[in-house]
């Protein structure tokens, strides 16, 4: 951090007189508040060879016209340090509630409209088949067999790629357009002028469906789930009114949205054994359970993911204890 702080002082002829450490992610970045004459900055310090800051930069630009991002105050893509603006201290997860919940979720659906039909999308990579799979095979390697400790038979791996061939069909069959990837209450931030947005450096060119399913299924907050399907079947309604190629069928969006959301369950449940195991962050493996409770109402409302969900309970019962 020492090392950050002296780069920003320099690059931006700041004298800081607090330095805060607000947040180390799920990544390898980490994040510093400075503080000097009544205003604040953010101090990024993402190792180069793990993180490196050009995709941030990238899509900052993208959104920069269209989205309430942060200004970016000064770079060194070699050092991996990053001067930002301060979106402030008050991100969604913390901040929302039962009486504050449909007009916060108004504002982020409008900001996500926003990004979904003006961002620019040109040289963006896609979500990729084999992405899509390597993601949904985090939960063997890194949830089934590192962390219940089982390994699968050859007729379970058979009916896994069964499933994941489904999953990734339903998601490429959808429209494609700008994917934040990671558009959940973590990363929007309460501000006066609309959510805040963080964390957008993995921006793809990806199903229409995924963002919003990373809204309200998160990995901090659980909602109903009929009022989970409210709220998507709002954002439906709003894209479509806003030209975006959503399915005119509500009942079909609701299954391309249990379909995608199961692949990010999936994909998320294995990425939480990941940091735990390689990362030495223990904390957030103990939200899985609620992930694997999305995925429980989604395979039960869609015969095509019943083998899926004996697959689970099957190695639940095989698991070794903590």
């Amino acid at each position: 951090m020492l090392e950050g702080l002296t780069w920003a002082r320099e690059a931006a002829e700041l004298a800081p007189e607090d330095v805060e450490a607000i947040s180390s992610d799920a990544s390898f970045r980490r994040y510093f508040r400075l503080r000097a004459d009544d205003k604040s900055w953010v101090l990024m310090d993402a190792p180069p060879d793990r993180e490196p800051v050009a995709p941030f930069i990238d899509v900052a630009r993208r959104l920069h016209s269209c989205a309430r991002v942060p200004e970016i105050v000064a770079e060194n893509l070699e050092r991996g340090f990053l001067l930002l603006t301060d979106l402030g201290s008050s991100p969604y997860h913390q901040a929302l509630d039962d009486e504050n919940a449909e007009r916060l979720f108004t504002l982020a659906i409008e900001s996500l409209l926003d990004i979904q039909t003006q961002a620019s999308t040109d040289g963006l990579p896609r979500y990729e088949p084999a992405l899509l799979m390597r993601e949904t095979d985090l939960f063997l390697d890194w949830f089934l067999r590192r962390h219940w400790q089982v390994e699968p038979s050859e007729e379970e791996l058979d009916e896994w790629d069964h499933l994941t061939a489904l999953l990734i069909r339903w998601a490429l069959d959808q429209p494609q357009v700008f994917c934040h990837r990671d558009f959940m209450p973590r990363n929007l931030m309460v501000t006066p002028a609309g959510p805040g947005i963080l964390d957008f450096q993995d921006a793809v060119i990806g199903p229409i469906s995924y963002d919003p399913i990373c809204l309200f299924r998160d990995a901090f907050l659980s909602w109903p789930e009929t009022r989970v399907d409210d709220w998507l079947e709002d954002y439906r309604q709003q894209a479509a009114a806003r030209g975006l190629p959503v399915p005119e069928d509500a009942a079909f969006w609701r299954r391309t949205c249990d379909f995608m959301s199961v692949q990010r369950h999936l994909k998320v449940i294995g990425i939480f054994a990941r940091i735990r195991y390689r990362d030495d962050k223990p904390r957030y493996l103990d939200d899985h359970p609620r992930f694997l409770r999305y995925l429980d109402h989604s395979i039960q409302r869609n015969p095509e993911l019943t083998s899926l969900g004996q697959l689970i309970d099957t190695w639940s019962q095989r698991r070794r204890p903590d």
